[in-house]
């Protein structure tokens, strides 16, 4: 690790308030019909459903139609990835089944971040979240601003709201964590809305740590309302946990 990865990686260990933007359960009891996997072709309209209705729940016909459509568009095509940079979205499924001998098609078939495989008994889409290591939100290293390696990012974070209080965000964030392990990451991250008390309390039990940003610097974050106070959670991958 270089000095400079030294010097950012010990703000983990700094005091600061943080809460979480992503839409999450709050008091969590597992279910055991829930499966948590990569999300494939076939879940593309429910991904987009379930992000939209759960971050835009005000939004009525036919504004919310369009923005589901605008989500499915830019899930499929905006996807793209720097070299050596790797994303995947997970979903939540009630009902479905992990059986290979019920799904066809190749995972060597991508669009996006969804696999081409499909499924005879996929369920329904009820929570989703977003993984990459492509370090768009984290502090750039070095004085040519270097991408950051070795952190993975969580973000869109959603739960269909008949389906909370299940255990559902928790199974996503440990999925994710997994996930990152594969990819050979030694942290993971993400950012939290400052009025999300919920959010904060869900990541701090699962081990995230609130980072104090220094004084004056101008960390990257989220591209969403400019009146919305965001604040960084990060947690080291030394010790494995389970699902």
């Amino acid at each position: 690790m270089s000095v400079g990865d030294a010097f950012w990686t010990c703000w983990y260990f700094g005091v600061g308030a943080c809460r979480a933007t992503q839409v999450v359960d709050l008091f969590p009891t597992v279910s055991p019909e829930i499966v948590v996997r990569e999300a494939r072709l076939e879940d593309c309209w429910e991904v987009a459903e379930t992000h939209c209705s759960s971050f835009f729940p005000e939004y009525s016909f036919p504004l919310d139609f369009v923005l589901r459509v605008d989500r499915l568009v830019a899930m499929l095509s905006g996807f793209s990835v720097p070299p050596g940079c790797r994303r995947t979205c997970l979903v939540a499924v009630i009902g479905g089944s992990l059986d290979d001998t019920l799904i066809f098609g190749s995972e060597d078939f991508r669009i996006g971040g969804f696999d081409g495989k499909f499924s005879l008994n996929r369920g329904y889409v009820t929570g989703i979240l977003t993984v990459d290591t492509v370090a768009d939100f984290l502090p750039r290293k070095g004085p040519l601003r270097q991408r950051r390696t070795g952190i993975a990012y969580i973000s869109n974070v959603a739960v269909r709201e008949r389906d909370r209080r299940k255990g559902i965000a928790k199974r996503l964030i440990a999925k994710a964590e997994a996930q990152a392990r594969s990819w050979g990451c030694r942290a993971i991250a993400l950012h939290c809305d400052s009025n999300n008390p919920g959010a904060i309390k869900l990541y701090k039990g699962q081990g995230f740590r609130s980072i104090k940003v220094p004084q004056g610097a101008k960390w990257p974050r989220p591209k969403t309302s400019p009146d919305v106070e965001f604040n960084f959670m990060m947690k080291l991958l030394n010790t494995p946990t389970t699902a």
